[in-house]
């Protein structure tokens, strides 16, 4: 995974990024996303947000300049798009909060094969990872910082597995006494997450963490000082060096 910047040059961020919302030429319109204005998703009846993970108004505003103009709104092939993006996004957003499988979505979303080809799309392009990183940059500068950290925690958590989780990528960790994985991660200082890492859960903090911190170190060259707890000691430190 590259940083921002290597991922997306500024002069292609104007391509793969929503303009301002837009202005409608009908009231009918009921949400301003690209489908809704420039496809096919007034075609669709709208739903009611009545779940706890559906977002606000002001959420929605924060998060739409940020959603990828679609290809065939800039003439590169495709349909013009039939489902709003906010209900797309709010459907992924109820699976993520309630852990719930794809097949399981409630009927008042779009169908979950729509919902999962909208999220897969995104994830193969790497417009997942970027809307989390352009989103975080905006809650740093809110918090009086720059977009881009200096700092870093790192720290690692087991987590007992369900039984659906393959024995071949589980473990036990014999200090916490926990069977099942581990979730090895580096936060920036207000602890938003900058790289994640799943394990198993017999394998250590320092084995994980210098695979962690080679990612770390490509997405975000400003860093130069991540904390630790006494797990990270010994010949970590030396290698980091």
């Amino acid at each position: 995974m590259r940083s921002h910047s290597e991922r997306f040059p500024e002069a292609l961020l104007s391509l793969l990024y929503a303009p301002e919302p837009a202005r409608f030429n009908s009231s009918a319109v009921s949400c301003d996303c690209l489908a809704h204005v420039y496809g096919n998703a007034a075609d669709h009846p709208d739903r009611v947000r009545r779940y706890p993970s559906d977002m606000t108004d002001a959420e929605w505003a924060e998060v739409r300049p940020l959603l990828p103009v679609p290809a065939w709104l800039q003439g590169r092939g495709g349909q013009p798009e039939g489902y709003c993006h906010r209900q797309l996004l709010d459907a992924i957003r109820y699976l993520v909060a309630g852990g719930i499988s794809w097949r399981a979505m409630p009927a008042d979303f779009p169908a979950w094969g729509r919902v999962y080809a909208f999220f897969r799309r995104r994830r193969e392009h790497g417009l997942i990872a970027e809307f989390h990183d352009r989103l975080r940059g905006r809650v740093r500068e809110r918090e009086g910082r720059e977009a881009e950290p200096t700092a870093g925690i790192i720290d690692a958590q087991s987590v007992r597995a369900a039984a659906t989780v393959p024995a071949s990528s589980r473990g036990y960790d014999g200090g916490k006494k926990v069977p099942g994985r581990k979730r090895h991660i580096v936060t920036d200082c207000l602890g938003l997450l900058l790289v994640v890492c799943v394990t198993a859960a017999n394998i250590g903090d320092r084995d994980a963490a210098t695979g962690l911190l080679r990612r770390l170190r490509r997405l975000h060259r400003d860093i130069t000082l991540v904390w630790a707890d006494g797990g990270y000691t010994g010949g970590l430190v030396g290698w980091c060096r």
